[in-house]
């Protein structure tokens, strides 16, 4: 029986890169997206034209009331889920002191709460089935905390810790959780920077360049595969060696 993978923040990036990679392994994909509904409909039309069954579903993962409306939708077109990949995301360039009140809740609503109100939403029937693999994208500004990105850095550890705590809850009803580390990726967070930046990003990685999202998703499909059926709680750096 096929499964179902819901890939939040589908619509470009790792995201989209990931669920191209699932769909080739026979994966049902759930594609979500906030705002980018054209960039979404694209992708689901080319995975359907490859034979994959795919749909997409909008929600602000902020919000659990659209979560929550959205699980509804996704179970009427696939039942439950099997795979979570939690991708959707934000980034934010300031100095601390001009971080505002409104900057650091949004930061928080999207990574923490959006992961929680994601996980809620699909583990009943992960819980029912005894098994179940979630999948968090974190950074390694997480691990090693980043200058001008604070809030971001305060997030992405915080989704860490989430990945861990999970771990440890779920693995006796037989649910993975694992987080990938991304570290500099080429994709739309990087747009702020210039080309002389990316070049300064790519010296300080042991590979010497920067990552792409395919690099990023085939780490997330590792960890959502059963080739990783004895990996649960770890948070696997996909950052080219700037962490060693």
């Amino acid at each position: 029986m096929a499964q179902t993978a819901l890939i939040t923040g589908a619509s470009r990036g790792i995201g989209r890169e990931t669920a191209l990679l699932l769909a080739r392994q026979g994966i049902r994909i759930a594609v979500h997206y906030r705002v980018q509904r054209e960039k979404a409909e694209a992708l689901v039309r080319c995975l359907q034209a490859s034979g994959a069954d795919a749909l997409s579903f909008q929600a602000d993962v902020a919000d659990r009331e659209q979560v929550t409306n959205m699980m509804h939708k996704i179970e009427q077109a696939f039942g439950g889920i099997d795979i979570l990949v939690h991708c959707a995301g934000i980034a934010q360039q300031l100095l601390f002191t001009d971080i505002t009140p409104e900057d650091w809740r949004r930061m928080f609503a999207v990574h923490v709460d959006g992961l929680y109100h994601c996980c809620q939403a699909v583990l009943p029937h992960m819980i029912r089935q005894k098994a179940g693999r979630i999948v968090t994208v974190s950074s390694m500004w997480g691990e090693v905390g980043a200058s001008c990105e604070v809030h971001y850095s305060a997030a992405k550890s915080a989704v860490i810790g989430m990945t861990k705590a999970l771990a440890k809850e779920l693995g006796p009803s037989g649910i993975r959780v694992n987080a990938v580390a991304p570290g500099a990726v080429d994709t739309d967070m990087l747009s702020c920077f210039t080309a002389e930046d990316k070049a300064a990003m790519a010296e300080n990685s042991a590979l010497c360049r920067i990552g792409r999202p395919e690099d990023i998703a085939g780490v997330v499909a590792f960890l959502a595969s059963d080739a990783a059926s004895f990996v649960t709680g770890q948070i696997l750096g996909a950052d080219g060696g700037m962490i060693i």
